[in-house]
Formats: C-alpha cells, sequence, structure tokens
C-alpha cells in the first residue's frame, strides 16, 4: 500500500509538471475517495441573484406592502422543471432589526434556461400568512428551502419555521403540484409526543437519478432525510411529510456526524442539500462551520462555512462510510466573505443534476445566490 501511495504520488508530480491542470489531478488526489461529487467550479464571478429594493408585495397578515426582498437573497432550494432549473430562494424584507433573524423572510421563485440567468417573479410563492402555522413562522418567517420531486409528480418542501416572538424554530413541511400553490402540514415531526418540543432545522431528502433529473429515493420501503445542525440525524417517511426519527438504544436521534477539531466543521456540521443515492452509496453535501476558537481549521476563517461531503451506506443509511477531510466548497469571491454573514459562507441547499452536469447554488455570506458546477465525468456513477 504504501509503495502504491508512492508511485500514485510520482505520477501527480510529473503530471502537474506537464501542466496537468489541478481540476485535472482532483480525482486522484482524492486517492480512495472517488465517491465525492465534483471538483466544483464557479459557474461565474457574481451573484446569479441579488436583493430588489423595489420589489413590492402586499403581506396577508398585516396588509401592508412590504419590499419583500429588500436586503437579502440567499439560501435556495432547486430543481428542475419541464427543462429549466427553478430556485426557491429565501429573500429578507427591510422590517425588523438589522441583525441575522431580525427580519421576515419569505421564498422567491426564479426560472433559468442555462443554470445563471434567471426570470424572477415578481411575488414570493411562499411566506408567513394567516394559516395554520401563523404562530410559528411569524414574525420571523419561513427560511431555508431544499426541494425534491416525488415519483407522482408532488414537490415537497422542507423549511425552516422561525417565530421571532416564540423563539422557537422547526422544519416544517409542505407539498405543490406547481410550485405556486402550497399546502402546509406543520413541523416534520408533528406536535404532540417527545419530538415535537425540539428546536431543530435544515433537513435534506435522499434522492436518485430518474432520466435527467433527481426524484424521492426510496430505500427498503422508505424514504430517507438527514436532518439538523450542530449534530446531523437521519429520519424515515412512508409518504415524503410525517417523519420519524432514526433513534439510538437510548431512545435519541441517532448522531450520524459531529464536529471534528481542527477541520473546517470544528464548529458544527449542518445538513447541505438532498442527498443523493449513488453506486457508492449515500452522498451528502453538508454545511460545515469553522470554530471561533482555537480548534478551528486554520486554513479556513474563524466561523466560516465551507461546503463538505459525507458518504453513508446506501443498504444502512445510517452508517458512515467516509468524510472529506478538506472542503470541497468554500469562500473565496468578495460577495462570499463581506456580506450580512462577514465571517464568510458558501451555505449550499440546492443540488440539480441538469445537462449532463451537477449544478449546486449555495448562500453567500447570507447575501446573495451563487452556483457551483461539476462536470458529469467526474461524478460516481449514479444508481438508477
Amino acid at each position: 500500500m504504501i509503495a502504491e501511495r508512492c508511485c500514485l504520488k510520482k505520477t501527480i508530480y510529473l503530471l502537474a509538471l506537464c501542466g496537468v491542470s489541478a481540476a485535472m489531478l482532483a480525482p486522484m488526489l482524492r486517492g480512495q475517495q472517488r465517491w465525492v461529487i465534483g471538483p466544483w467550479v464557479r459557474a461565474g464571478q457574481t451573484p446569479v441573484i441579488r436583493p430588489r429594493p423595489e420589489s413590492t408585495f402586499t403581506d396577508p397578515i398585516s396588509g401592508e406592502p412590504v419590499h419583500w426582498e429588500a436586503l437579502h437573497t440567499f439560501n435556495p432550494a432547486a430543481i428542475v422543471r419541464d427543462g429549466k432549473i427553478v430556485l426557491l430562494y429565501r429573500a429578507e424584507d427591510d422590517s425588523g432589526e438589522m441583525r441575522i433573524g431580525g427580519h421576515t423572510s419569505r421564498l422567491g421563485m426564479a426560472t433559468s434556461a442555462d443554470g445563471i440567468h434567471f426570470e424572477r417573479n415578481p411575488q414570493p410563492v411562499f411566506y408567513p400568512a394567516r394559516d395554520s402555522q401563523t404562530s410559528r413562522e411569524f414574525p420571523g418567517g419561513v427560511e431555508d428551502p431544499r426541494l425534491v420531486e416525488s415519483t407522482d409528480g408532488r414537490y415537497i418542501l422542507t423549511y425552516t419555521q422561525w417565530s421571532r416572538s416564540r423563539n422557537s424554530y422547526t422544519i416544517g413541511v409542505a407539498t405543490s403540484s406547481d410550485l405556486h400553490t402550497w399546502r402546509k402540514f406543520g413541523p416534520i415531526f408533528g406536535t404532540d409526543g417527545k419530538d415535537a418540543g425540539w428546536k431543530y432545522k435544515s433537513a435534506g431528502i435522499v434522492t436518485r437519478v430518474a432520466g435527467d433529473h433527481l426524484v424521492a429515493a426510496k430505500i427498503h420501503g422508505k424514504y430517507w432525510m438527514y436532518w439538523g445542525e450542530v449534530e446531523i440525524h437521519l429520519a424515515t417517511s412512508n409518504d415524503l411529510i410525517h417523519w420519524h426519527p432514526v433513534e439510538d438504544k437510548a431512545g435519541n436521534p441517532k448522531v450520524l456526524l459531529r464536529r471534528r477539531p481542527g477541520k473546517s466543521d470544528s464548529g458544527f456540521p449542518e445538513t447541505g442539500p438532498p442527498a443523493v443515492l449513488t453506486s457508492s452509496g449515500v452522498v451528502l453535501l453538508y454545511n460545515a462551520k469553522n470554530a471561533l476558537d482555537d480548534s478551528r481549521d486554520p486554513a479556513i476563517g474563524r466561523g466560516a462555512y465551507s461546503v463538505q461531503e459525507a458518504l453513508f451506506s446506501s443498504r444502512h443509511p445510517e452508517k458512515l462510510i467516509a468524510r472529506t477531510d478538506t472542503p470541497v466548497f468554500q469562500p473565496q469571491l468578495d460577495w462570499e466573505k463581506s456580506g450580512q454573514y462577514a465571517a464568510g459562507d458558501t451555505f449550499a441547499e440546492g443540488l440539480v443534476l441538469f445537462h449532463g452536469q451537477w449544478w449546486l447554488y449555495y448562500g453567500a455570506a447570507d447575501s446573495f445566490v451563487g452556483v457551483a458546477k461539476a462536470n458529469n465525468d467526474s461524478t460516481p456513477v449514479v444508481a438508477k
């Protein structure tokens, strides 16, 4: 094994001398991590979605017009529909206090034929309203969406319900047939029982490739979802709406990923976009917060969010097989490091397969939406 590694290093060195690019060398440098989706390359040097202060919307709760995407547009979900990429992005108005979480968030919608240039709806498509979820979503809003398609054509939205007055947050679930009209079902773990009182957010349902796009995947006859921040857990469902945590022997949600001192997730890991079932296993892209103290990764800014990847067994989705040691994507550009979240972040939430490539949509510094791509020939063979 040692001899093989030495030989590989010599080969890589010689190829580099011959002018082979870092992007071409990346799969070799990963060695045993050939399951990793990537390498990721920015599709442009500017955001694909920016705030629009001129956009107005009559809030159904107050009855007053609001500038619903005036301050920040970030943390997008992504789906492929009718041959185009559709984003549902988090948009913050200019109400409330000038701090993270101090405004009301709604979800805007944008559509693109090329993945880079988007046409935006003038009104939000998902927002707090006078409905069964008002007390969980106002004042505060609906935040950080993840989106998957079911095999029967429904769209399943998981999102953070944030109530500033109650200082509470949960993962809500909603469904739609057209991405415009939604039915809210409330918290994924219900409102009664031992799981109802938790504070939790960030949930990505496991998907698989169906033709030229991704759909929710069943494993052992159930749907699966990675969820949580600080620690990442797992849940199962029979209908994509009502979920049940996978528990450890003590009856608590089983912990799959924890912080790792000295690495970019030394602060904590947080669930990223919907995971993908591949021939290697279930690949989960997750958001890694670097610690603020000396346990941090010194190569990444204090408190910065980068993207890491983890591989779980396709037969036992709670079993961790491998995990990247360094970020697969991280803040580099000024607008990724100088927005509302000044420590910098590339917060991944939307992952789609589009025109034979992987497209990753991310929130930048809690202010903008960016996009990166990975060539199809650098990704694992996807299980059908």
